[in-house]
Formats: structure tokens, sequence, C-alpha cells
């Protein structure tokens, strides 16, 4: 069986699509039954391939937008004839001449249009809907997202399939944690990253005198920085404890999970939310917010805050908490392992490939 996989998201500095993309790839290249098939992997840059997969890059030129996708993309898979086409990153080519498995990681694009441009949002919206309609499978990464696309894109439950993240153990053990709050993701105004920045500023860093903030996301809001005029009004001996990285290597992003105490997360809406996952693998509860999603993902094994009006002093408060009570820390990481067994990249990854088998007739 020939597999067409859209590669673009593992271009330039690879987060959320890219890095799942990148483990279901680590997966497949450990797997025989993955070997038993023909891979392309269709990018406009030369991407960071496994092995095994060395040579089966095809690069498209192309910046990797919609235009890529529609027409570059599009016209390769016509000249080519793949058994199946991969899409993990939302949409796929309307006119590709063979089925589609497409991964929706979340809808907040419909369930809450403000957040996004009306350019944006509507391209968003109308790429994903007619790729999920056009799609044999519709996989997605948690049950939240599955009831969320179906309402919400009109796509019958019965097509559509959890296939949710999966977490790599800590390759770092330390005998003691440094103070150190700690947020990774990209910053958007869903996750509320001013208010941890308000939190930290104005509860955690009286409290306790030697902690520090280590924040790492692409800053991607679109009204002005918060973030910026939260630290403005800092004091200068504690806006010098916090520090804002756009980007860090895997080494450096390991390193960060092995060194902090407690990790933030305050976002209102994800499909998954894999970071915190991340978090707990490395023995640091995660705070985050109350959403239905965060409850299904983490379970017992992290503290929840009620969105509202007294989130920033709520939030300090528990991370103080977190910071000087380790009772109240050790209970947060003793439910870890539990929470963690749920979470396997090669059972996510064997998934998408019978996935892909079935959409190809090949099951």
């Amino acid at each position: 069986m020939r597999i067409a996989v859209d590669a673009r998201e593992l271009c330039g500095k690879p987060t959320g699509v890219g890095r799942y993309l990148h483990e279901l790839l680590v997966e497949w290249s450990n797997s025989s039954d993955a070997a038993r098939h023909e891979w392309s992997i269709y990018a406009p840059c030369l991407p960071e391939l496994p092995a095994a997969f060395a040579g089966r890059a095809r690069i498209l030129a192309g910046q990797g937008g919609t235009r890529w996708e529609q027409w570059t993309l599009g016209r390769a898979l016509a000249a080519a004839r793949p058994d199946v086409l991969f899409a993990p990153g939302y949409s796929a080519p309307l006119l590709a001449p063979c089925p589609i498995v497409v991964t929706i990681h979340d809808v907040s694009f419909s369930a809450r249009p403000e957040w996004f441009t009306p350019r944006e949002g509507a391209r968003r919206r109308t790429l994903t809907r007619w790729s999920a309609r056009r799609a044999r499978v519709v996989l997605t990464v948690s049950e939240f997202s599955k009831r969320e696309i179906a309402a919400r894109l009109g796509i019958a439950p019965g097509r559509i399939r959890v296939t949710p993240h999966g977490v790599r153990p800590a390759t770092h053990h330390p005998e003691a944690r440094e103070p150190i709050v700690l947020y990774v993701g990209s910053i958007f105004e869903r996750r509320h990253v001013d208010r941890l920045v308000d939190a930290f500023v104005t509860r955690v860093a009286r409290a306790v005198p030697d902690a520090r903030l280590e924040i790492v996301g692409e800053n991607r809001l679109s009204r002005g920085d918060a973030i910026e005029r939260s630290l403005a009004a800092a004091p200068d001996d504690v806006r010098a404890r916090v520090r804002l990285r756009s980007y860090v290597d895997g080494a450096t992003l390991e390193q960060l999970y092995a060194r902090a105490r407690v990790f933030a997360f305050l976002s209102e809406y994800e499909g998954f939310g894999l970071t915190p996952l991340e978090a707990i693998a490395h023995g640091v509860p995660p705070v985050v917010l109350d959403t239905e999603v965060a409850r299904e993902v983490y379970g017992p094994a992290a503290e929840y805050l009620a969105p509202g009006p007294t989130l920033v002093g709520e939030l300090g408060q528990a991370l103080v908490q977190l910071f000087v009570d380790p009772g109240a820390h050790g209970r947060l990481v003793a439910q870890g392992p539990a929470v963690l067994a749920r979470y396997n990249w090669s059972r996510t990854a064997a998934a998408t490939l019978e996935a892909l088998e079935e959409a190809a007739g090949a099951r």
C-alpha cells in the first residue's frame, strides 16, 4: 500500500501538529506493520525524519499554507496516485485523488470564533468541514473533541475515531526540584498567560522569594501584548525572575520539565492539551482551568481552578501551596502513573495505521 503524508508541520520549529506527526513517524519507523507499506512524505522543506523514512521525503516548493495544500500538494497527489493520504493537521486537498484520513485536533474556530480574525476563522471552518466530510476516517485526540466535531461540523459520530496523544517517559530524574513555575505552549488569548504573569508577580514572587517563572511558546496574541503590560508594572527584581522564550530545543525542554516544581496551563479550550500531560510524566503537577477536556485527560493528577474574576488570586494561592506544602505536591504526583498509563504513542500509531489501511481498503 502506498501512503502519502502531509508533513508541512515538520518544517521550521515543530509544535502542536508537528510534534504529533513526529511521534507517529518515530513509532512507525520501528513498526513491522508500517514497514510493509510504501511511504511518501510531502513537505515544502526537507524535514527531519526518522532513519526508516530517509529518502521518502518529497519536497514541493512553497510556503506550506492553504495554496500549497490545495494546489501544490493536490497536483503532486494527482500525479503519484497514492492509495491513501494522511492529513494530520485539520484539512486536506479537497480534490485529492485518493481516500483521506484527517486528524482534527479541536474545533476552537467554530466553538469560539471571536478568538480568530473573520478571514482566518472562515478559512479554518470551511476547509476543516469540507475535509471532514470528504475523509473516509476522521481522527481526533479526545472524547471531548469527538463530541465537538460531531456537533459543530455535522459529522456522524460513527465516522470519528479517538486516537489520543501519547506521552514519553521522563529521561531526567533530579533529586530536588527548583522553585520554577513552568508554562509550555503557544501563547493564545484562550490560555491566559497574562493572568499567570499577574499571579506570579502579585502573589508567588512575594510568598516564595526565590521563585522563577519560565514561559516557553510563540506569542500569537492578536490584540496587544498583555504579558508585556503585566511585566511592565512589576518591580525590576521580580521582572528579572520571569523568562520568556518563543522556542527551545528538545533537550532544553526536557531539562525545564526536570527542574520545575509546578506547571501552569490556564486554557479555556483545547482538543487535548499535551504539555500538562508531559509535565505529569516528569513528576510536575499542573494547575489548569476546570474544563471538560482537562478532567478527561489529566484526571486526579492536576489541580483545577474555576475561570472567573478571582482567577489570578486563586492561581497565586494554588501555586504557592504547591511550592510550600510537600503533602499537596506529593498527592498530585502520586496520581500521575495511573493517568499516564492511558496514553501511549505506540498504541496511537498502531490505531492510526489501522485507520489508514481501512481507508485504503487494505483491511
